[in-house]
């Protein structure tokens, strides 16, 4: 027969392992969340415009933002928006309503036009500063190397002191997060 405490102690480590796994997967918000969010603590917002259809939208999820590290990263850094750009519902974002525009068999929803600055392409992700203002949208498949300088450049804001190239050439990855490399 099994003791009470060891009963309590696999009851304990069962509730956890559903929030152990969650901590290893990104957090994707909706828009109304992000909102809500913002309001109590103003952060980064990382959006992956992808459609149903995009195979390197689905190469994106598998290969990259299921990784540990990169979710842990997303998940402590930013409120993360997974955006389907074919969305039909009317999405209210900063002040504006943005509604599905038909075009041939399909159509698109508008907020994904603005983020993407007219530029539709598939996989997207999008930067936003704590201000809900478009840092930066870049487009194509990235992968975990290039997205986790991507992610850091933003989050610790190099992006408004340190052009891209110089960044990339003064950081290494150590396997875990890209770090400064310090003369």
């Amino acid at each position: 027969m099994i003791s009470r405490g060891i009963l309590s102690l696999l009851a304990f480590l069962f509730l956890l392992a559903p929030n152990a796994e969650a901590q290893r997967k990104i957090q994707w918000k909706t828009w109304d969340q992000v909102q809500e969010l913002q309001k109590k603590e103003a952060r980064k917002i990382f959006v992956d415009i992808h459609t149903e259809w995009c195979g390197w939208c689905k190469k994106m999820d598998k290969a990259t933002f299921q990784k540990d590290e990169i979710a842990k990263f997303v998940n402590e850094n930013y409120y993360a928006v997974k955006f389907d750009a074919e969305d039909k519902s009317d999405i209210k974002f900063n002040g504006r309503v943005y509604k599905y525009v038909k075009s041939g068999k399909s159509g698109y929803n508008e907020l994904a036009v603005e983020l993407t600055r007219g530029k539709l392409s598939f996989p997207t992700i999008v930067f936003i500063d704590e201000e809900l203002n478009i840092i930066q949208p870049i487009p194509g498949f990235q992968d975990v190397k290039t997205f986790d300088m991507i992610m850091t450049y933003f989050a610790g804001d190099h992006y408004k002191t340190t052009p891209w190239k110089r960044y990339t050439a003064t950081y290494r990855n150590t396997g875990t997060r890209s770090v400064p490399v310090r003369n």
